[in-house]
């Protein structure tokens, strides 16, 4: 498989890993658009959000979990952080591989873009 996520799972690919378990692997994004910018991955590959199935659904719940549990680490829970799945080419998706992007650490502006 070409998915650079799925590489990064792999180990073929370097990330700087804050956190992984059975189920999913976060890493500091390359290109941080906030000073906490942190992506979230099922180890599972499902390319957008229009593959998930009804058995997947635990599996993107834990996903959110994850997110909140590394906003209240990082100290941004209190103050507020953006959690966002960009599905496909024209909502930003650049690799297709589900990820959850968490941001925070600044003001966020509405709407996003």
């Amino acid at each position: 498989m070409d998915c650079l996520f799925c590489k990064i799972i792999a180990g073929e690919i370097p990330a700087d890993i804050i956190y992984h378990d059975d189920d999913v692997l976060v890493f500091n994004d390359i290109n941080p658009q906030a000073p906490v910018h942190k992506i979230i991955i099922p180890k599972k590959h499902i390319a957008t959000l229009n593959d998930i199935t009804e058995k997947e659904a635990p599996l993107i719940g834990h996903m959110l979990l994850v997110a909140k549990n590394i906003a209240h680490e990082l100290n941004i829970a209190d103050s507020g952080y953006r959690t966002i799945f960009n599905c496909n080419s024209d909502a930003g998706q650049e690799v297709f591989h589900i990820h959850l992007h968490l941001l925070g650490g600044r003001k966020m502006h509405w709407p996003p873009g």
